[in-house]
C-alpha cells in the first residue's frame, strides 16, 4: 500500500481532485490515522464544569486509549491514561468524586497528582521504590472552558495550532466563563469521520440541501469560510433574525445578532447563533465507516431554557436530519465500481460556492499522515 494519502492530485498541476474512496473504506488506511491523526492532534475531553470540585473526575476515550481528567488538590485539572501502573487494569469508570485513585484489582492507590501513595505489600519487594510510579500523564489545555488533550506528548500548544480561535471565540460569547452543557444530541451516522467532517466544512451544498438554515439563519450571499492555522473560521451576517423563533437582544453586545463558527481540525467545532447561543459540533470515529456525531447546546449557569432547547429541536429536525441522508449517501457512493473521483470547485473569490475549505483539510490530513 503507498504511504502517501492516494487519489488525492495534491501535488498535481490542474484540478484538485476528491480523496480515492479507498482514504474513507481502507481499515489499513483507517489504522495509519490512528498515529497519524487522533493520537496526534488535540482531541476534546470535556467541560470544565464536570470537575467543580478537587477530586472530581471524568473518563473519555479516543479509539482504544481510555483516558479521564481530575481536579486536584490545587485546583489543577489534569489528565492521565486510564491504567493501573501494576498489572494494568482500569482506575476508574464513568464518573465522579474520589480522594485517591485506587485500582479495584490489587488496591494500588495513587493522590490525584498520579503519584503512587500504597501498594499492599509492596515493601517485601527488594528495590520496590513507589516515588518512582506514577501514573501517564496526557497534555490538557483550557480552552474557554473546554478540555482538550494530545497523546503526543512533543505537541505544540493549542495556541500554534488554531491562532486567535480561543480570543474570537470569547467574542462571540462574551458569557463564556459561565457557561455550562444544558443539552446534547447523539447520532450515529453510518460513514467515514472524513465525509461527516467535510460536510460540516462546505456550504456548496447548503442552499440545495438546508433550507431552514440557508433562509433562516445565515445569509448565504455573504457567506466564506476561511482555512487559518488549523482553524476553518465562517464568516457570515445572520439572515431573518425577525423570524427566529427565540428573542435576541441586539443591544447586549457587539455580535449579539451574528453568526460564526470555528472549526478546530479534526473533529470539533464551536458554533455561536444569533444571541450568543454557543453550541458544538464533536465527531468521535468509531469504526472505518463510522462516526458518532455529539451536538452540545450550552446556557449560563446550565440552567434549561425553553428557547435553546426548541432551537436545539429544529437544528435536529432539520439540519442535522438532513446531513445524515447526505453523509451516508456519499459512504454509499464510495464503493461504487462507477465512481472516478471527481475536481473540487475552488473559486478564487472564495465564497458560499467554493470547495476551497475540503482543500484546507486534504492538506492538513495529509501532512498528518505524512508525519506518523
Amino acid at each position: 500500500m503507498a504511504e502517501k494519502v492516494s487519489e488525492s492530485s495534491l501535488d498535481r498541476v490542474g484540478p484538485v481532485l476528491a480523496l480515492g474512496p479507498e482514504n474513507y473504506t481502507d481499515p489499513e488506511i483507517f489504522r495509519r490515522e490512528r498515529e497519524g491523526v487522533f493520537f496526534r492532534t488535540w482531541q476534546y475531553a470535556g467541560h470544565v464544569s464536570q470537575l467543580e470540585k478537587p477530586g472530581s473526575y471524568f473518563t473519555f476515550s479516543i479509539l482504544d486509549q481510555h483516558l479521564f481528567c481530575v481536579r486536584g488538590r490545587d485546583d489543577e485539572i489534569r489528565c492521565f491514561y486510564n491504567v493501573c501502573q501494576h498489572r494494568a487494569h482500569q482506575l476508574v469508570q464513568g464518573e465522579g468524586r474520589k480522594h485517591m485513585l485506587t485500582c479495584p484489582y490489587h488496591a494500588w492507590a495513587y493522590d490525584l497528582t498520579g503519584t503512587l501513595r500504597t501498594a499492599p505489600n509492596g515493601d517485601v519487594v527488594p528495590g520496590f521504590d513507589k516515588d518512582k510510579i506514577c501514573l501517564t500523564s496526557v497534555k490538557l489545555e483550557n480552552f474557554n472552558g473546554f478540555l482538550f488533550v494530545n497523546l503526543d506528548p512533543n505537541a505544540e500548544p493549542m495556541s500554534a495550532w488554531y491562532g486567535e480561535a480561543q480570543r474570537e471565540i470569547r467574542e462571540y460569547v462574551p458569557q463564556i466563563d459561565r457557561l455550562k452543557p444544558v443539552f446534547w444530541t447523539e447520532v450515529e451516522e453510518e460513514c467515514n469521520w472524513k465525509i461527516s467532517v467535510e460536510n460540516y466544512s462546505e456550504c456548496y451544498h447548503c442552499a440545495l440541501n438546508h433550507p431552514t438554515f440557508s433562509s433562516g439563519v445565515i445569509d448565504p450571499t455573504q457567506y466564506n469560510i476561511v482555512p487559518e492555522n488549523h482553524v476553518l473560521r465562517h464568516y457570515t451576517v445572520a439572515a431573518g433574525l425577525d423570524g427566529m423563533t427565540y428573542e435576541i437582544d441586539l443591544d447586549a453586545n457587539e455580535h449579539a445578532g451574528d453568526y460564526g463558527s470555528w472549526f478546530l481540525w479534526p473533529m470539533f467545532s464551536f458554533q455561536v447563533y444569533p444571541g450568543n447561543v454557543l453550541n458544538t459540533y464533536l465527531w468521535r470515529a468509531t469504526g472505518v465507516e463510522t462516526v458518532t456525531v455529539y451536538r452540545g447546546w450550552y446556557t449560563v449557569d446550565g440552567v434549561e431554557s425553553d428557547a435553546v432547547l426548541q432551537l436545539a429541536g429544529q437544528d435536529r429536525n432539520t439540519t442535522v436530519a438532513e446531513d445524515i441522508g447526505l453523509v451516508e449517501s456519499v459512504q454509499r457512493g464510495l464503493h461504487s465500481r462507477g465512481y472516478r473521483p471527481g475536481p473540487l470547485v475552488l473559486d478564487p473569490n472564495e465564497g458560499v460556492n467554493s470547495e476551497h475549505s475540503i482543500k484546507a483539510l486534504y492538506d492538513w490530513y495529509q501532512t498528518a499522515m505524512d508525519r506518523r
